[in-house]
């Protein structure tokens, strides 16, 4: 070979070999910068909100038995909760996501061993999927333990594992109170004595902690298909003043525990000077839903979804995507009206109608938070829906949203 040929042979090579790196840079995406980053925990206002948590070892491997998963599931609570400076004491509030609600035995034995002594209040739903099967696990946790006290309602049997509520120096969370006979667990077939049962049960709580139902700022009514929505507003409006009402994200799930079809969880705040419900000047006051309540300065959201407003209003595209934008757009409407925007967002809660839209949702969620992203939980809480439109072309709901944000959030660093 000639010294000619040799020198673009040896170019050719390397120019080859330059080619295979950026290739294989290519082909290696880079981890997401941190501002797109989901964390694992915020502190505003006093909280610590944590992301859900699943089951998952740091090697990524999962346990077989489920007492083991649900061990590894709070070990990661925990780790979380240990890298903000906190223990498990710091605990007030729990939700809990089973692929299997008739595992709620295993569950309550474990938790007994992780909160001893006053354990948090707690929602506990069966749901279709999540992330990291066969459960998720979210919390939240108050920093200054004065204040922190086990609410139990007066005559009821201790629960294992929870506490029918929890205070801290200003809110109240009341743990899911369930539709059936609290003395013999029985579920009747009525489906509005269910909803009174479990609204009963509620307010029970809330009254054992020197409360009433107009402290309530948020509330999570979780059913089954076996109540409608009908049967669960007729009771529910009964209970609060008109236009005034909490926040509300109403979940259908795929099943609660112990064969009931309702359940009632919330948040009270403790001085109700503190309350403001919050209402976009285009909405009408509702009998069931305020769109925002403060608690303080934490605002707590109703569930919103790809629902345009309005005489003629309803779900009008097919995608997921599309109706996530629509969603963004309600919620900013109510963050917009009480002074806020989407940078005082510090969790989410978000319900899929089939988790393999995923990405789908958070290419379109991720954008509206310029400065970083909220906690998050993200479940499946029923096996997937038809996708066709109906005669008056409304599609039916992909992806619901609901959020908690905290006034002068990022001022506050």
């Amino acid at each position: 070979m000639s010294r000619g040929a040799l020198h673009v042979f040896r170019a050719a090579a390397l120019l080859s070999l330059l080619m295979a790196t950026q290739l294989n840079a290519l082909a290696q995406p880079a981890p997401p910068p941190p501002e797109t980053a989901v964390p694992k925990a915020l502190e505003e206002a006093g909280y610590v909100f944590v992301s859900g948590q699943g089951p998952q070892r740091p090697d990524g491997s999962t346990p077989g038995k489920f007492s083991d998963q649900v061990r590894q599931t709070l070990d990661n609570v925990k780790a979380v909760l240990q890298s903000m400076g906190l223990t498990t004491d710091n605990v007030v509030y729990v939700q809990i996501y089973l692929e299997n609600a008739q595992q709620i035995r295993e569950l309550d034995e474990v938790f007994a061993n992780y909160f001893p002594k006053d354990p948090p209040a707690r929602a506990v739903l069966g749901v279709a999927k999540v992330q990291n099967p066969p459960m998720q696990v979210n919390a939240i946790a108050v920093r200054d333990l004065q204040g922190k006290k086990a609410v139990s309602i007066p005559g009821s049997k201790a629960n294992k594992g929870f506490s029918a509520g929890m205070l801290t120096h200003d809110q109240l969370f009341v743990s899911t109170m369930q539709g059936s006979d609290s003395a013999t667990g029985a579920v009747p077939q009525d489906p509005a004595l269910q909803v009174n049962l479990a609204l009963d049960g509620l307010k029970s709580v809330v009254e054992a902690a020197g409360l009433t139902m107009a402290n309530m700022v948020f509330v999570n009514p979780y059913m089954t298909t076996d109540i409608s929505y009908r049967a669960m507003n007729e009771q529910y409006a009964k209970r609060f003043e008109f236009g005034n009402t909490p926040g509300r994200a109403t979940i259908e799930v795929s099943s609660l525990p112990d064969g009931a079809h309702i359940a009632f969880t919330g948040i009270a705040v403790r001085d109700l000077s503190m309350r403001q419900a919050i209402r976009p000047k285009n909405m009408a006051p509702s009998p069931t839903a305020s769109p925002c309540v403060f608690a303080g300065r934490i605002l707590y959201c109703s569930a919103k979804s790809g629902f345009i407003p309005g005489p003629n209003g309803g779900v009008y595209f097919s995608t997921t995507a599309d109706q996530t934008r629509q969603t963004m757009r309600n919620l900013l409407d109510n963050l917009e009206e009480a002074g806020m925007t989407f940078d005082d967002v510090v969790s989410t809660t978000i319900y899929l109608d089939n988790l393999s839209d995923t990405k789908d949702f958070e290419k379109v969620y991720a954008r509206y938070f310029a400065k970083g992203l909220p906690t998050q939980t993200i479940v499946q809480q029923l096996a997937p829906g038809g996708r066709k439109a109906d005669e008056e072309g409304h599609f039916p709901t992909l992806e619901q949203v609901s959020l908690v944000a905290v006034k002068g959030r990022r001022e506050s660093k």
